[in-house]
């Protein structure tokens, strides 16, 4: 029944003078859709007309649909990085979720820090909600070449420090690299994340992996609509769907998926949101046991994203999954189990989606390190670097930022071999700020010139999940909160031992205690506003980059105020 008070008024007269009539929403569930599209997002650039299929897919199921844009988080364009901005989509979409009159809700996203900000605010706000991804782009192309996106551009701007393309080369590399739009198409965060989302049960069976060019996505996105109308009825909240359990499974695929390392902060981080909390050494567990079996660059030597649809996309390669490494009796948006949803699901392809005993790599993509340079762990993905430094002792090339370290591997007088360790620090959550994705070092033009596509990086910031090479992440506590990269010095040696989950510097405990004496924190980055904030409450990557004060537990819808 309506209800009859001046508020109520205020809801239907503003409706009103929109053009909608009380046959619009009239017993109908209203569906929020979270929409990051953007002219500055490339890869949301089809939201603008995805959003009017959700519409119509909630429509037809007698829901009453209402768009409310969120920041965009675009990965090519905002500065610093969007990692700064992530918490901030997070929150805004729990805001926007509590204090609108909405009943469930549609989140748009795909690009990179959409999915974790998305769902760790809809994980907290706790409608009933359902994620739509983006989807990957079609593949690259340039002189008949496939080309991946991020993975190439690394490769190939290598080459061209090199001298061995031309300025022209390049132009037309930058043409053809991204030929639609939708998120990365190698297996980079992007189509990590989006993963791990369909993994936890958020997405509809199969969501994750249709590239955004096909006709398929336009039917997933109403699909969508009418899925979240029925999931209103029913109160099917993300409470009711996650457990650990979702998590567990999740962390699971994401290693046989041969994942982005950016997967370990974001999925700490949503854990945590839903009470369901996992660690680094849940992923490095994983690590031992799951192989890696899509074979995507950049884990893979020849396939992309479109190939992975093809081949069976994500039901297939869960399927492969579903007798050792998966909790099959997981809830999902459907209202049917992991299981239920994946049952009959097929591979078509046993070269992009691997058999479990041929797996292009026996142990899962990320393995995590710790030892006196990282107390509290850090990240490599073994999968992606050449075998020779998974052992490895060498001399320490230390930058305290970036611009400096960019200097210098420039300079071919620089003083560095391949068995050097390049450090980057004060480039982590606060020290980036924003822990940027700094973590994949350039190798040393003049190492370039002699042949070298590779070397141990080892940094305190992330690294694109389209990157590779031996490079070690997310070294917590980060440098500029005084962790222990900030005491290193050029010249020290490095042992790095991933079979043994080690990483060591070779400087006796007393040397260091007095380099700690020594050491001066650096000056505060921000002064007023988000920045501050962030700066204020930001946890380390190892606890997924959070927010403090957000924490677990649920928030109950902004009530409403009493007028008459």
């Amino acid at each position: 029944m309506a209800h009859d008070d001046l508020r109520s008024f205020g809801h239907r007269s503003r409706m009103m003078q929109m053009g909608y009539g009380p046959q619009d929403w009239a017993g109908r569930p209203v569906i929020a859709i979270i929409n990051t599209w953007s002219d500055l997002n490339p890869c949301h650039s089809h939201f603008k007309q995805r959003v009017d299929d959700v519409k119509r897919g909630v429509l037809q199921a007698g829901g009453f649909p209402v768009e409310l844009p969120a920041i965009s988080v675009s990965e090519s364009f905002v500065k610093p990085t969007t990692m700064l901005y992530r918490n901030f989509l997070a929150m805004e979409t729990e805001e926007l979720l509590r204090s609108h009159p909405v009943d469930g809700a549609v989140l748009m996203g795909g690009c990179d820090k959409t999915t974790p900000g998305l769902i760790m605010g809809a994980i907290s706000a706790n409608l009933p909600c359902i994620y739509l991804p983006a989807g990957p782009m079609l593949r690259g192309n340039w002189k008949g070449k496939v080309l991946g996106s991020g993975s190439d551009a690394w490769k190939l701007w290598d080459e061209r420090r090199a001298g061995n393309i031309t300025k022209q080369d390049w132009t037309e590399v930058e043409g053809g690299i991204a030929r639609s739009y939708g998120t990365c198409m190698t297996m980079g965060t992007a189509s990590t994340m989006t993963a791990i989302a369909e993994a936890i049960g958020l997405t509809l069976p199969g969501a994750s992996s249709i590239p955004a060019a096909d006709v398929n996505h336009m039917r997933m996105s109403a699909e969508c609509g009418r899925r979240v109308v029925e999931m209103v009825w029913e109160n099917l909240a993300p409470q009711k769907i996650l457990t650990h359990a979702s998590f567990k499974n999740a962390i699971n695929v994401a290693m046989a998926m041969g994942c982005s390392t950016n997967a370990i902060v974001h999925l700490v981080a949503m854990s945590r949101r839903a009470g369901c909390a996992v660690d680094l050494e849940d992923f490095d567990a994983a690590s031992r046991e799951v192989p890696v079996i899509a074979n995507i660059r950049p884990s893979g030597d020849t396939y992309l994203m479109e190939d992975f649809y093809y081949a069976g996309g994500l039901p297939g390669l869960m399927s492969r999954l579903a007798g050792s490494h998966l909790d099959l009796s997981a809830a999902t948006v459907t209202g049917r189990s992991l299981g239920e949803n994946i049952a009959g699901a097929q591979v078509y392809n046993d070269d992009v989606i691997r058999p479990l005993e041929q797996a292009i790599y026996q142990e899962g993509a990320l393995a995590v390190l710790k030892g006196n340079l990282a107390p509290d762990g850090c990240v490599i993905k073994p999968s992606a670097c050449a075998p020779r430094y998974l052992r490895h002792t060498g001399p320490a090339l230390v930058f305290d930022d970036y611009p400096s370290m960019k200097a210098a591997v420039e300079d071919e007088s620089l003083d560095v071999t391949a068995d050097h360790i390049l450090i980057l620090r004060n480039a982590g959550p606060q020290g980036g700020p924003g822990m940027p994705e700094w973590g994949m070092l350039p190798i040393p033009v003049k190492l370039v010139k002699q042949g070298v596509r590779d070397m141990l990086r080892l940094s305190d910031a992330r690294m694109s999940g389209t990157s590779y090479g031996a490079c070690i992440l997310h070294a917590a506590p980060e440098a500029y909160v005084g962790g222990p990269l900030a005491l290193v010095r050029t010249g020290d040696l490095i042992t790095v031992d991933v079979p043994a989950r080690r990483i060591h510097l070779n400087v006796s405990d007393a040397e260091l205690a007095e380099r700690r004496a020594a050491w001066v924190a650096p000056p505060r980055r921000y002064e007023r506003g988000y920045g501050w904030m962030y700066a204020q409450h930001i946890l380390q990557a190892n606890e997924g980059c959070d927010f403090d004060f957000l924490g677990t537990g649920f928030g109950a819808p902004v009530a409403e105020p009493d007028i008459f």
